[in-house]
């Protein structure tokens, strides 16, 4: 099964512009939601479909819709994670560009469900003519009725916000999205709180990814059991897969959940140049823990990724060869974590550092004996003992290059005493 539901319309002319989303039955499913349906019925709706969080833990956007307050005085708000900085990971800023409504009439069902009258996009600062896009769709949403007062006579208002970020990588996650929002620095909070109860200025928020939201109108229209046939029984509908790397035809495959990682690869992605082979996989983006070549027959949902012992996190796929070698990667790996650490975690801070500059020395030839087992070590050290996950993104694949390419990596070594 191959057919295409958020990229169904990507290549009509000007589908940006909120005449063309009309066309192509457009902010239809947010009139059903806001003029048929009660709040709670959209919210059991998202959540009989098992729409899992396209950023990153895979965590169910009903459940978490669930979790803020149905009954309180205090202000509710929906942030939209479109930071994107995951290295190999580009999915979102097609939706931005191609179909930026798409997302907007999500936000919209979104915030219906949940009670919520203003919402944020908190998108990447290097997004600047996707920005200025977006804006102009939400301008185009305000003139016809559908952000607001009133939306389509409902009696049910919502007004939208473009927050641009300042490229800190620490910001895709949720607490220093929400610091950053407030004015403050990107630094994670602890938690519990937890955003739902404790958010963005200390009231009950929902913070979702960019395909999450833009999932939500094709489940409002069609029904949980369309959605949850086209993938897993807990994992529904299709997933935007982003491809890279040693692959000939690198670039976004929409596919059913559940996809095999090998058929993405040598299928849709058109394999590896001649005369090459593979060698390894990041399959959810640089965090996820690497897959050897013999680890890929795996599908491509939350549950069997994490059962082969990776992450399908932003569904970021890193495709490397057999002329890749692993310590390239390792130090392109070591050094971005090193330069995005927050510096709040002294794990983290230091600990970054230290494996950065082992992996530096190594790749100038300078290695020593044991350092393989200093770099399992300290990623051992930082894993679960830092506020917030990127501690576990930086150490989970140096852990993984580490262990299952050691004889590769300490024959770099050989020589050394």
């Amino acid at each position: 099964m191959n057919e295409k539901v958020l990229t169904q319309n990507f290549g009509l002319d000007h589908l940006f512009r909120i005449e063309v989303y009309l066309e192509q039955g457009g902010y239809r499913a947010a009139k059903k939601a806001l003029t048929e349906w009660k709040p709670e019925q959209v919210l059991e709706e998202v959540k009989k479909a098992s729409l899992r969080g396209r950023g990153g833990a895979g965590f169910s956007a009903g459940l978490k819709w669930g979790f803020v307050p149905k009954k309180t005085d205090k202000p509710k708000y929906l942030c939209v994670n479109a930071d994107e900085g995951e290295p190999g990971t580009f999915k979102d800023r097609y939706i931005l560009s191609h179909d930026p409504h798409l997302l907007i009439e999500g936000i919209v069902i979104a915030s219906y469900a949940v009670g919520i009258h203003d919402a944020y996009v908190y998108i990447r600062g290097e997004y600047e003519v996707i920005a200025l896009r977006l804006e102009q769709a939400i301008a185009e949403a305000y003139g016809q009725g559908y952000l607001g007062k009133n939306i389509l006579g409902s009696g049910f208002d919502l007004d939208l916000y473009v927050h641009r970020g300042a490229g800190a990588y620490i910001c895709g996650e949720e607490t220093a999205l929400l610091e950053s929002l407030e004015g403050k620095r990107g630094n994670p909070r602890l938690k519990p709180p937890f955003p739902a109860s404790v958010g963005l200025f200390q009231n009950p928020t929902v913070i979702n990814n960019v395909e999450t939201l833009a999932n939500v109108p094709f489940i409002i229209l069609n029904g949980a059991a369309w959605f949850l046939a086209k993938g897993q029984p807990n994992d529904g509908g299709t997933r935007i897969f982003g491809v890279s790397g040693a692959v000939n035809k690198p670039g976004i495959y929409e596919l059913p959940v559940g996809t095999s990682l090998r058929e993405i690869i040598f299928t849709h992605a058109g394999g590896l140049k001649p005369g090459r082979k593979l060698k390894a996989v990041i399959p959810g983006g640089m965090s996820s823990p690497i897959l050897k070549a013999e680890e890929i027959d795996i599908k491509m949902d939350v549950d069997s990724v994490a059962a082969a012992g990776s992450m399908m996190g932003s569904a970021a796929i890193i495709v490397i060869d057999d002329r890749t070698p692993i310590l390239e990667v390792l130090k392109k790996v070591a050094k971005f974590y090193a330069h995005e650490s927050c510096g709040q975690c002294t794990p983290c801070r230091l600990g970054t550092n230290w494996i950065f500059k082992i992996v530096k020395r190594m790749a100038e030839g300078k290695g020593e004996q044991g350092d393989v087992d200093s770099l399992l070590r300290l990623a051992a050290n930082i894993k679960g003992r830092t506020l917030c996950p990127m501690g576990d993104a930086a150490a989970m694949p140096v852990f993984s290059i580490a262990k299952k390419f050691k004889e590769e990596l300490e024959a770099s070594l050989k020589g050394k005493t």
